[in-house]
């Protein structure tokens, strides 16, 4: 049997073999991720409500709410180990879920002040899924208000989440509390959410693996009008230490769902993910792009990036570099129209108590009020665009590669500004090669492939629609070739 620490570090799938075989308890793992999480959390604000026994409260609507602490749920799973019952495919593996989905008697607070002590009264679909699996759920990971952070995780409920590589850095959004507590050993494995780059931002900060599937893949919960909203660019998805976790974490949410809007879900069954993984990428024909043809890129992650692509070429695949070329600055014009209407249509109703909000998300609602029938259209016209060019890309390339991020992980409180010595939006310049494949509907993730100045650094790997498998598989080709998972942050 592993360390304490080692064990804290061990793959989810070796967990779950362990757990299986009786070698492992439950209820002893839950609490190594427990008091981890209590020594750690101070320095890292990675878990913003944690599932402790006593902790989880009650509320008017349901006033019997079963007992949902961390260690209550390992019990149980270790029960049904010890009865010889069927075991689902997370079985007593502990994880967390993301702010920003409801989980019924657990405080959900989506990153703001407005609802820092909300409990809901359900569970979202995915945590239920998630549940059935037999996963056990720690907390809630820090995320910045309503998921709107600029790709940094902040907000009014306390300080920032921070870099287990270096505790003055940042973490990432703005699935960053997720990103941190995966890299530090605080859960094997966690759920994010993507909706401009939330899962990949933190996977390339923190050191880690994370993907977005295919849009519709995972899909999103009908919770009314704006639920048959053609426009959606967000996805539930998985980070991990592994590409083998993630596989079996996306696996669990991925699927058509009956409580699920039916406007952009994709109806068909999922495809055996973890089966992909041995493929390899022998043969294939793969793009590399350092900058998207007009994204500022700096140098030292260029370095590292193509020379992570190049490890493909040796791997079998065919690599051409520089084709695929965008106007960065029509795709952020066509994003900031479409998600600024979708906020207000949301969060709205929130503007009477906008003091609370952080202030560029309470600007964002307000702009979105704004926003005329006419640049709506246009925002529509230009993403038909962008989404025919890169249906065509990929009718000649299997994969596109690129750097994930622009910079390295840089100060909390600080936005990079200047970026290769050009200047880039503020808010979002550092990860504008992320949110174009939002809009496209492609699956992406973000592979660890190196270090600078002791920060990590993650390479982009897109696919063409609907082929998470080849994401996967191109993502264990080069984990086999380049490991990272034995790394570790000083902060651990």
């Amino acid at each position: 049997m592993p360390s304490s620490q080692d064990l804290a570090f061990t793959p989810a799938t070796d967990l779950r073999r362990l757990i299986a075989g009786k070698k492992l308890s439950p209820v002893e793992l839950t609490q190594l991720y427990l008091d981890r999480i209590h020594a750690l959390n101070s320095k890292l604000n990675a878990f913003l409500t944690v599932a402790d026994e006593g902790a989880c409260s009650t509320n008017s609507h349901n006033s019997e709410q079963a007992d949902v602490s961390a260690l209550a749920q390992a019990r149980q799973a270790e029960s049904d180990v010890m009865k010889g019952k069927r075991l689902g495919p997370l079985h007593g593996i502990p994880t967390s879920i993301k702010d920003l989905l409801p989980t019924k008697g657990l405080r959900t607070t989506k990153g703001s002040l407005i609802l820092k002590d909300w409990v809901p009264d359900q569970d979202d679909f995915v945590v239920t899924r998630i549940k059935n699996a037999g996963a056990i759920i720690l907390g809630k990971t820090n995320t910045p208000e309503f998921g709107h952070g600029g790709g940094v995780t902040e907000n009014k409920l306390g300080d920032f989440c921070r870099n287990p590589w270096n505790t003055k850095m940042v973490a990432g959004a703005s699935s960053g509390g997720a990103g941190a507590s995966v890299a530090a050993g605080l859960n094997p494995i966690a759920h994010g959410t993507d909706g401009g780059g939330s899962i990949r931002v933190p996977a390339s900060f923190c050191g880690i693996y994370g993907i977005m599937g295919s849009l519709g893949r995972v899909p999103r919960r009908n919770t009314g009008p704006m639920s048959f909203n053609p426009v959606f660019y967000s996805q539930d998805g998985p980070l991990t230490r592994t590409v083998a976790d993630a596989a079996l974490f996306l696996q669990v949410m991925a699927g058509p769902h009956p409580q699920a809007s039916p406007v952009g879900t994709i109806m068909s069954r999922p495809p055996n993910f973890s089966a992909a993984l041995s493929r390899g990428v022998k043969g294939l024909r793969i793009a590399y792009s350092s900058d998207l043809g007009s994204i500022p890129v700096e140098k030292s992650v260029r370095d590292v990036c193509y020379k992570a692509a190049r490890v493909f070429e040796s791997l079998g695949a065919s690599v051409d570099d520089n084709v695929y070329k965008i106007d960065i600055q029509e795709v952020r014009d066509l994003m900031t129209t479409l998600v600024g209407v979708y906020d207000y249509a949301n969060y709205g109703q929130y503007l009477d108590k906008g003091h609370l909000m952080m202030p560029y998300l309470r600007e964002g609602i307000e702009n979105g009020a704004k926003i005329t029938g006419l640049q709506y259209a246009a925002a529509l016209a230009a993403l038909q665009r962008l989404q025919l060019y890169t249906r065509d890309f990929f009718k000649k390339y299997d994969l596109l590669l690129t750097p994930t991020l622009a910079v390295p992980p840089f100060p909390c409180g600080h936005r990079p500004h200047v970026i290769d010595g050009k200047p880039v939006g503020k808010m979002w310049g550092f990860y504008a090669t992320l949110f174009p494949f939002n809009f496209t509907g492609n699956p992406a993730a973000s592979v660890p492939c190196g270090f600078v100045d002791g920060l990590p650094i993650g390479l982009q790997i897109v696919g063409s629609l609907r082929d998470e498998p080849a994401v996967l598989a191109a993502s264990a080709a080069f984990e086999s070739a380049q490991p990272w998972s034995h790394l570790r942050p000083p902060t651990s």
